[in-house]
């Protein structure tokens, strides 16, 4: 790329920048035509194919390579999510974007690389883009900071995450082919990105959710296992990590069985199943992927749909990966919102007259023993007691009401705790955050990342692999601790930030990690 034109001054925006040509990048499968937008001062990609059409005999299956591009590919265009809910996305989506400030073509010195998986409970989201990108403020909160952001599909819902021994055993379908699509991007990233002025070995992952699932999935396979070490740096915001069933578990047969029975594919040959659900109309599996997802609500999990243990890709459980030790990812960020919980347990037990449930002390009781069934009487009495009494604390709140309690054991078994294990596993230094802003539910920290000192320490990651490293804040204006060094979190608070002693987070966690096989997770 070169320069093509006077100095630009983007008031408002924090900087000058010049104008500059649209980029065409060239790779070993096709030319590709990006755009320059002056207004951001970005050089962006909307639209790149990384894999072929997951159709026909690819349903199911791991992503192949793509097919050859002819002529130049216009990148400026949307792409569709990937089929989910009920008549939206096509099969035909595995395409990635890119933005990053503009580069010249004989630039030696490479940026890191930022590639964001989306959320969405494993049965929805989209990677498309519009200009600015939702990440924008973070790049663009000092000069500092400069690196290349990817946004990718992935297959989600059934597409993504049917189990089930059939699947196993078919040599042209795979198990858990939505984070095996994740890190094909990755792949993607270490032999690509180079031309897009990318350091591949700089690489870190985000997502948010089930986005920042995707994350601890990843770190458990990065490096791992025969796996490929494919990136140095995660940062997980509220972990949606529900229990991963190995794939052949009376639960996983009952997802797969189910699927079969709803789209007419039943057959008592398991080939002829499979033949059939690869072929059956996409708006079959759509109808079935809301009847699945929902089949479990305020139940043993809110969704249906997720990661198994599949003996190659994932080999263990997140706890049982917490309780051997180390992961191969040398910075880990974790990060959780005090009441999140809430959002996925049921409405009732905030009311005396409730749907099913309500706010009493048996009611809660009833949920607990649905929610986490696979434990002893004794264990269940220990969470009542000891872990999570009618009236408790944590951290940094106090709860006398059994919606609060059930949201916080919701919490820390499904998001908090697996952020904690992850940043604690890191193989050189790992944070952990908490965001308390009323109401602090999930989702409630994307609002504030766009904070000048959120979104600093957020940048300085990406780049360094400290949060402090790029500090955009005055001395007097506390960091983000490290862990293992200190035992504390980063907690954001009203008027600003703050570091907290780990004590009933890191009791409680310490306990779901000695039951993890039970639950399991």
């Amino acid at each position: 790329m070169r320069f093509s034109g006077p100095f630009l001054t983007l008031l408002g925006l924090g900087f000058t920048a010049q104008a500059y040509d649209n980029p065409l990048v060239s790779l070993d499968y096709g030319s590709f035509q990006g755009q320059y937008d002056t207004t951001y001062n970005l050089s962006y990609f909307r639209k790149i194919p990384f894999a072929a059409k997951p159709t026909g005999e690819n349903r199911f299956r791991a992503p192949q390579p793509p097919l050859k591009v002819t002529g130049v590919y216009d990148t400026n265009q949307d792409f569709d999510m990937c089929p989910q809910r009920t008549v939206n996305g096509t099969e035909d989506c595995l395409y990635l974007g890119l933005f990053s400030r503009p580069w010249e073509v004989s630039q030696s010195t490479k940026r890191p690389v930022l590639v964001v998986f989306y959320g969405g409970a494993f049965i929805q989201g989209s990677a498309a883009f519009t200009m600015p990108p939702s990440s924008f403020p973070i790049l663009n909160v000092t000069n500092v900071n400069d690196y290349v952001v990817i946004y990718s599909n992935y297959r989600v819902n059934a597409f993504g995450f049917l189990p089930g021994k059939a699947i196993k055993n078919s040599r042209t379908s795979d198990l858990n082919p939505g984070l095996l699509d994740q890190q094909y991007v990755l792949k993607w990233v270490q032999r690509h990105i180079h031309h897009f002025g990318g350091d591949p070995r700089n690489v870190t992952i985000w997502g948010q959710s089930a986005g920042a699932g995707s994350v601890v999935a990843q770190v458990l396979a990065n490096g791992r296992n025969g796996q490929p070490k494919l990136f140095s740096k995660a940062l997980a915001s509220s972990p949606f990590w529900p229990k991963t069933y190995a794939y052949d578990a009376p639960e996983a047969e009952a997802i797969y069985t189910k699927l079969a029975n709803l789209t007419g594919c039943t057959s008592a040959h398991e080939h002829k199943t499979l033949a059939c659900l690869k072929s059956v109309d996409v708006q079959k599996i759509r109808d079935a992927n809301l009847v699945i997802s929902a089949s479990n609500t305020w139940k043993t999990t809110s969704y249906t749909w997720a990661p198994v243990i599949d003996g190659s890709f994932l080999v263990e459980t997140l706890t049982e990966t917490a309780n051997r030790g180390g992961v191969d990812t040398q910075f880990v960020w974790g990060m959780y919102n005090t009441h999140e919980g809430e959002n996925f347990i049921p409405p009732g037990l905030a009311s005396e007259d409730g749907d099913g449930f309500n706010s009493s002390i048996a009611s809660f009781h009833d949920w607990l023993i649905g929610f986490v069934p696979g434990l002893s009487q004794e264990q269940i009495d220990q969470v009542e007691t000891v872990y999570y009494p009618a009236v408790g604390t944590t951290e940094t709140t106090e709860y006398n009401t059994s919606y609060v309690r059930a949201g916080l054991v919701y919490r820390d078994v499904v998001l908090a705790c697996p952020a904690y294990w992850i940043a604690s596993a890191a193989s050189k230094k790992g944070y952990l955050g908490e965001y308390t802003i009323s109401p602090a539910k999930h989702g409630s920290d994307t609002i504030y990342a766009s904070s000048l000192r959120y979104a600093g320490a957020f940048a300085s990651f990406f780049q360094t692999g400290d949060p402090n490293a790029h500090k955009v804040t005055n001395s007097s204006v506390l960091g983000v601790p490290g862990l293992k060094a200190t035992g504390k979190e980063f907690v954001v608070v009203d008027d600003g930030f703050d570091n907290v002693e780990l004590v009933e987070l890191k009791n409680r966690c310490d306990f779901w990690r000695k039951l993890g096989r039970q639950i399991p997770v």
